[in-house]
């Protein structure tokens, strides 16, 4: 088993930044593809970013791009999204998890484990 915490969610205003960080703990090693995705009241709950702990590769749903940055410290096993110029359109509760095989994936059904979420809201 694989557990996932994240956290570095908030409250922030439009055009400003947030970080935040998945920490990944147990059978770690079992874990090619770390993702962010986020759930808006709602909604389908959207890709954001994955990171390919092998060869630090990314990729970012489309409307993320330019805008959120995604990276990894394997030392510590904890994924990192750096977000900026946050819309109100990105508040959503995001979740960080993570996928048995190394191929990237915007699906949510081909990860294996999830944390519990962290809260993001953009003030306008």
């Amino acid at each position: 088993q694989v557990q996932l915490v994240e956290s570095g969610g908030g409250l922030v205003q439009a055009g400003g930044s947030l970080s935040l960080s998945c920490a990944a703990s147990g059978r770690t090693l079992s874990v090619y593809v770390m993702g962010w995705f986020r759930q808006a009241p709602g909604k389908e709950r959207e890709f954001v970013a994955a990171f390919r702990w092998v060869g630090g590769s990314t990729s970012y749903g489309d409307s993320v791009k330019g805008r959120f940055t995604v990276t990894g410290d394997n030392a510590k096993n904890t994924v990192y999204l750096q977000m900026n110029s946050l819309k109100p359109e990105d508040t959503a509760v995001y979740y960080c998890a993570a996928k048995n095989t190394p191929f990237y994936s915007d699906n949510n059904s081909h990860y294996n484990y999830w944390g519990q979420g962290t809260q993001v809201t953009v003030s306008s």
